[in-house]
């Protein structure tokens, strides 16, 4: 059975060595020293080890079931998730008003890592609840703030969001989910809606649905469309509930991965739901949540990685397979592990300079939400920007790396025995949902890139030149650090300017580049949080901080990021210089 261990000592040393959290003057910040973030970790860790982690194959294994219209989760899912509730970790950063702990969201993303990346399906259900919950706490009446978020709060009412119908999922301007005024206030909500994750189950009382649906005199396109509060079961005025709603499962959907999690087609008959936000403005309700989504799926590209990496790590050191090319290193064995082999070597070193690169980044990022929280409109710009790349480039990755790991154990890794291939399955579908990539790339080239006249991006590339300038003599990161990421900047810099020129003048120029300026945009950032991350650990070595030898290791994985991963840059630049001549030049019947 796989294992998984959450790596606490590099959240620590992330949290309070490259973002000095506690220094920061931010709402919680100042309590969250090391013994306390510490603690709250070691105690996750424990839980996703001891209980999460043993039920990822059972819920692959098993799946969800349908039956007489109520949905089964796998066996075990019901007691973890007492579990979870019972010790406040679905509590850990929401609002204190509404029965949360008011943790910043820079540590409630590093437990959620951790259960992901022990459990993805299960993870999902109260991740979206936590998403639902931040679109009310944002866009809801007070009315609907006390009747549905201490009850999400604690996970005894979980939360979706329903976005996709049939025959459309991106363009939501083509949705046909209907709401009907009512007389009191309320809509009846009609029609279909399809993928919708942990759309039903039987671990808690009720489901809180956001719809998209649209309303009468909305007009066309995605400017007419409305966001509704559909709970399956109706809630009373004193907060009991009532009837169950006009909401049911027509079907769950048989998925390549993520068993676990019960994805829903669900149907609309007239139930009743209330507008969230206002009328004909449901977009920029449901973005608070599908931001954060995004944020979380980025994550969930590397959590899943890093349980892969974790496991071939493992294999690849007692697995004996050939012997090493500068002599035998196992004299009493017949064969040497494969942990000395120069490409088994570099496929881990792969994973590892991307995984815990990519856990920085969105440690990062959730310390700017943590900024914009605040009223930081600099932050709030910044993530805003670079959600895009870290959704799509660290899924991307992932599954890459998942793949890796499970090339690390041959033909063993392609057999259910060593469970390897449902780390690749479950990573895959982070690529597609919540804004499938290519969509992803396409919002980062068309809106984020030239949003407020490019400002975002031009502080990005002013805030890697300020690093590169105040640390190009520094002896330890001039060489492996600040050149390769003035040079890759220096692609990016090339690479938007031709959009900006191009653009305008033929679209496709631009379109056609947009998945590789995301992928470069992405190894420019991981460059830069690399850079930030080994002059962090320099420093700790300079000044004799504890457990040298993580220190170093660190140093050594960032350099092999700079030098093996970071010149891809030239790669996508080159890709994108080529504009969209080679991709349009078939005529669709020529495919």
């Amino acid at each position: 059975m796989p294992i998984y261990n959450a790596p606490l000592r590099d959240f620590q040393f992330l949290m309070h060595d490259v973002l000095d959290m506690q220094k920061i003057d931010l709402p919680g910040y100042s309590e969250m020293d090391r013994d306390f973030t510490g603690a709250v970790l070691e105690a996750a860790g424990k839980l996703a080890s001891d209980m999460l982690a043993p039920l990822n194959r059972v819920g692959d294994e098993q799946g969800c079931r349908l039956e007489n219209g109520v949905v089964h989760t796998p066996d075990g899912f019901k007691d973890a998730f007492e579990a979870m509730k019972e010790g406040g970790w679905t509590a850990l950063d929401a609002d204190p008003e509404y029965g949360g702990q008011g943790i910043p969201y820079l540590l409630g993303i590093a437990t959620s890592e951790i259960f992901t990346a022990a459990n993805m399906a299960f993870a999902m259900y109260q991740g979206l609840t936590h998403g639902a919950y931040s679109a009310i706490h944002t866009h809801g009446t007070d009315e609907q703030k006390n009747t549905y978020l201490p009850k999400m709060v604690s996970c005894d009412w979980t939360g979706t969001m329903n976005l996709t119908e049939p025959h459309c999922g991106t363009d939501l301007g083509l949705l046909r989910t209907k709401a009907e005024p009512q007389d009191d206030g309320s809509y009846l909500i009609t029609g279909q809606k399809i993928f919708i994750s942990s759309g039903d189950h039987d671990m808690a009382e009720n489901v809180i649905h956001l719809v998209l649906a649209k309303a009468p005199g909305g007009g066309e396109g995605t400017k007419g469309i409305s966001l509704f509060i559909v709970p399956k079961f109706l809630v009373k005025e004193d907060g009991s509930l009532g009837d169950r709603n006009g909401v049911s499962v027509g079907s769950l959907e048989e998925k390549m991965g993520i068993h676990g999690n019960a994805t829903c087609v669900m149907n609309y008959d007239g139930a009743r739901g209330w507008l969230l936000g206002d009328l004909h403005k449901g977009m920029r309700a449901m973005f608070t949540m599908m931001n954060e989504a995004r944020l979380g799926v980025a994550m969930q590209g590397y959590a899943c990685a890093d349980a892969a990496y974790q496991n071939a790590v493992v294999y690849a050191k007692d697995r004996l397979q050939g012997r090493a090319v500068t002599g035998t290193e196992n004299p009493s064995g017949a064969a040497d592990p494969l942990i000395v082999h120069p490409d088994i070597r570099r496929n881990l070193m792969d994973q590892k300079s991307f995984i815990e690169g990519g856990r920085a980044l969105v440690l990062w990022g959730a310390h700017l939400i943590d900024r914009s929280h605040a009223g930081d409109a600099d932050a709030e710009g910044l993530i805003s920007l670079l959600t895009p790349v870290a959704k799509g480039f660290l899924s991307d990755k992932g599954f890459e790396s998942a793949v890796q790991a499970q090339q690390v154990f041959g033909g063993h890794g392609y057999v259910e025995e060593h469970g390897m291939s449902q780390f690749v399955r479950d990573a895959r579908i982070a690529m597609i949902y919540e804004g499938a990539n290519g969509v992803q790339a396409l919002d980062l080239v068309a809106r984020k890139l030239p949003q407020d006249g490019g400002r975002h991006m031009m502080a990005f590339i002013d805030r890697i030149k300020a690093f590169c300038q105040k640390y190009g003599d520094n002896a330890a990161l001039a060489d492996d650090f600040v050149a390769p990421l003035k040079a890759a900047s220096k692609d990016l810099q090339t690479a938007a300017m031709f959009f900006m020129e191009r653009g305008m003048k033929n679209p496709n120029d631009a379109l056609a580049g947009s998945s590789d300026f995301l992928h470069l945009f992405g190894h420019v950032t991981l460059g830069y949080i690399w850079a930030r991350t080994c002059l962090a650990a320099q420093h700790a070595l300079e000044n004799g901080g504890d457990d040298q030898e993580f220190y170093r290791t660190k140093i050594a994985t960032g350099k092999y990021y700079m030098r093996r991963q970071l010149p891809m840059t030239t790669t996508h630049l080159a890709r994108i210089l080529s504009g969209a001549e080679p991709v349009m030049a078939l005529q669709p019947d020529a495919f």
